[in-house]
């Protein structure tokens, strides 16, 4: 019998109230950061534990999910937000969280190395029991300007310097792309302009199945390509990608994130699952992860035929 797996995804935005009227006026958070943090913390928690009571059995949260998306500018007030990926705030009421539901979660944050003392932006993933399984980092930072606006990724924090995994638990051999063993099988996660890159190729071959593409993404040229790469890429390789964006505006910026969170199979775009009593927030879809192990229809077998030594 064909095994389905319920995955849910967050698309969503801050929530924290009152937000500074402009940009000018953001030194007003001084000493609020904590709150903000935890004001987000909480609407997600709610969202997983909407999730979980719809049958989700994973949930993969949006990228840098505890506060605005602030790399629209440049500015040192927000270094502070930066966590501990083993015991900050989001990560341990995020783990009591999984073992309290039995939900996998993958949790992007803004990482402190709590031994080198670099920000990354990372991704870190909690197991169903609430182990904490390690972190991804997003290896591809980028600072340009779009249609919509700038963007100054790389003034907060690097690119990845390796993966953190617990041992045992890794079922990649590339260091810098790891396959997390779960509760749900193999997943590995792409944050957001990784997704540009041949990092799914990598994480295909390095064995996942699911992959999580937390997000933040705007302006015309990126929603035109959003599906295009994500159907690709799944059919290309044969595995389910999730890609969740933020929606709508945050307050003082002015730029419109455009959702269009989702997943895609090797089939194509999966349809979400149908539930008027799910929070508008929560994308959910059935993905059938078993049957990735039945030869496709097309009669292709890319994994099989492909040449990595010579790429």
């Amino acid at each position: 019998m064909t095994r389905y797996v319920r995955v849910a995804l967050t698309q969503t935005r801050n929530v924290f109230e009152p937000m500074p009227a402009t940009v000018e006026q953001l030194s007003q958070l001084d000493g609020k950061l904590e709150a903000l943090r935890e004001a987000n913390l909480a609407h997600h928690v709610e969202l997983i534990e909407a999730a979980a009571a719809a049958g989700a059995r994973a949930v993969g949260l949006g990228e840098l999910f505890s506060g605005p998306y602030f790399a629209l500018e440049e500015n040192p007030l927000w270094f502070d937000m930066a966590e501990n990926p083993v015991n900050g705030p989001s990560v341990t009421a995020l783990a009591e969280a999984a073992a309290r539901l039995g939900v996998v979660i993958v949790a992007p944050i803004f990482e402190l190395d709590p031994e080198s003392g670099s920000r990354f932006n990372s991704a870190v993933v909690l197991d169903a029991d609430g182990t904490n399984l390690g972190r991804y980092r997003k290896n591809h930072i980028p600072a340009g300007k779009n249609e919509r606006a700038s963007f100054h990724e790389t003034f907060y924090y690097g690119p990845g310097e390796g993966a953190v995994v617990m041992p045992g638990r890794n079922l990649s051999d590339n260091a810098h792309f790891p396959v997390f063993d779960t509760a749900i099988g193999p997943i590995g996660v792409a944050i957001c302009y990784d997704r540009h890159f041949p990092v799914v190729a990598t994480l295909a071959r390095e064995g996942a199945r699911l992959i999580f593409c937390p997000a933040v993404s705007f302006g015309v040229t990126s929603r035109r390509m959003w599906e295009l790469e994500f159907a690709v890429d799944a059919a290309r390789h044969g595995l389910f990608i999730a890609g969740s964006n933020r929606i709508g505006a945050e307050p003082p910026w002015t730029v419109e994130y455009y959702g269009a969170s989702g997943f895609w199979g090797p089939g194509g775009k999966v349809e979400p699952v149908p539930d008027a009593d799910l929070p508008s927030q929560l994308v959910v879809a059935d993905l059938d992860l078993a049957g990735l192990a039945v030869p496709a229809d097309s009669g292709w077998d890319l994994p099989r035929d492909a040449r990595p030594e010579i790429y």
